[in-house]
């Protein structure tokens, strides 16, 4: 029987204190689970392609296998994202997980046949996209379970908890592979994904509340928030999940003998860490500075990573990619902390409603997270066309600094700019 709350009502102090915190906390740690896995199996392709040396596949190839997945799940955001608001967060939750299923099963039977054909293992890495998918449900589902003054360390708790599914793969994957071979990387990860399932029915809310009409919600892609904080999240998020699933294939493709499978785990890790830390500073300083600078830094990073490409160092190179993990998820944190801000601040002043407010940050949440998957598609493609095309990575990193400025300058023109414009209150309010 389906377990849904009439009354939700979290930016009521008194209620929050006496029943909603205790709630959200426990729909919050399921979730977390839930997205944990979801990542895993996203980006279990990103070590599973490193490892298919017995296979005659181009560089390039297996940057496509690795692409893949994160060109589907960023599709599949969007769908994903109207799940909890139609069939209920706890309900979506549980059947999201269990579609990992399909993805770990597949994988398994893959490697295992040394005649499976390239375009069979494309279409296999293409179904690892649901996994992409469960982050934009989970964090429409979270956001309605929390005030708007606490929703950046929400949102980021959640979003830290699935991104270290990253690490976790990076971190278990190598080991698992080296124990039992390659099929274990599909095989290994299904006990926890009907856990996940089971815990979810069990212990997890459907909100009445949360329900929304397809228009209302769709109604957020015709405004330019959306597209603009889209575009950011692209460079935030995207290079997140774009430089985690590339390090393994561009370690091994500039430094062959390099032991990248004791330490790629590390900075996935470190971007998922900080991402609250990212929605905490712009909760106290305001999420465009925090984002602007942030957007700075990356472009430093960038330029960190190609000369360590060129040194022949591997530790060098290992520690300026460092970098791009850190501000990647710093920026993860700032960006979606504005999302919330921008579209309730408009909903409460055009129409003193904070509930149309919180159904319209959870659709564009879904709009903004799936454009800004695409940026590990992106990412991939980029270092895939780059090697093929000069034998490096080179003009990859060129392009992505050129695009970290065109981000600096997108944040500071919509929410710093204050000569030449009358700000308006959904901008105002970005930087709360």
């Amino acid at each position: 029987m389906a377990r849904w709350i009439a009354e939700w009502h979290p930016d009521d102090a008194a209620f929050w204190r006496t029943t909603g915190r205790k709630v959200a906390r426990r729909n919050l740690i399921f979730s977390i689970l839930a997205e944990h896995l979801g990542f895993t199996v996203w980006t279990v392709w990103s070590v599973v392609a490193a490892r298919l040396g017995d296979y005659a596949f181009s560089t390039d190839q297996l940057f496509w296998l690795v692409a893949l997945p994160n060109l589907i799940g960023s599709v599949l955001r969007i769908p994903y994202t109207f799940g909890p608001s139609r069939f209920g967060g706890r309900n979506f939750t549980v059947v999201s997980a269990l579609l990992l299923i399909v993805p770990a099963v597949l994988l398994g039977v893959a490697v295992s046949s040394p005649d499976t054909p390239y375009w069979m293992f494309l279409l296999i890495a293409a179904t690892a996209g649901v996994g992409g998918g469960n982050f934009a449900s989970s964090m429409a589902n979270i956001a309605y379970f929390y005030p708007r003054s606490q929703q950046g360390v929400a949102l980021g708790l959640n979003a830290a908890g699935g991104n270290i599914g990253v690490s976790s793969v990076q971190l278990l994957m190598p080991l698992v592979i080296g124990a039992f071979g390659l099929a274990a990387a599909g095989w290994f990860w299904l006990p926890f994904i009907v856990a996940a399932a089971v815990c979810a029915w069990l212990f997890m809310d459907n909100l009445t509340g949360a329900k929304a009409a397809p228009r209302e919600q769709l109604a957020v892609a015709g405004k330019a928030q959306t597209w603009v904080m889209a575009f950011l999240y692209v460079g935030t998020f995207g290079s997140f999940i774009g430089y985690s699933t590339a390090f393994p294939l561009l370690s091994t493709g500039l430094f062959p003998d390099s032991p990248w499978a004791a330490v790629a785990f590390t900075g996935p890790l470190i971007g998922s860490l900080v991402r609250p830390v990212g929605g905490w500073l712009a909760d106290r300083l305001g999420g465009a500075p925090v984002t602007l600078w942030n957007f700075a830094a990356m472009g430093g990073g960038v330029l960190l990573v190609w000369l360590a490409s060129g040194s022949g160092s591997f530790w060098l190179f290992f520690l300026a990619f460092q970098t791009l993990f850190l501000t990647s998820g710093l920026g993860n944190g700032s960006t979606y902390r504005m999302i919330p801000a921008i579209f309730q601040a408009k909903a409460a002043a055009e129409r003193g409603d904070a509930g149309h407010g919180r159904r319209q940050a959870s659709a564009a949440i879904g709009i903004i997270s799936a454009v800004g998957a695409l940026g590990g598609f992106l990412i991939n493609r980029a270092f895939g066309m780059s090697f093929a095309a000069t034998g490096g990575p080179a003009a990859a990193f060129l392009a992505f600094g050129a695009f970290y400025a065109s981000c600096a300058a997108l944040t500071w023109w919509c929410y710093l700019r204050t000569v030449g414009v009358s700000r308006v209150a959904s901008l105002a309010h970005a930087r709360v």
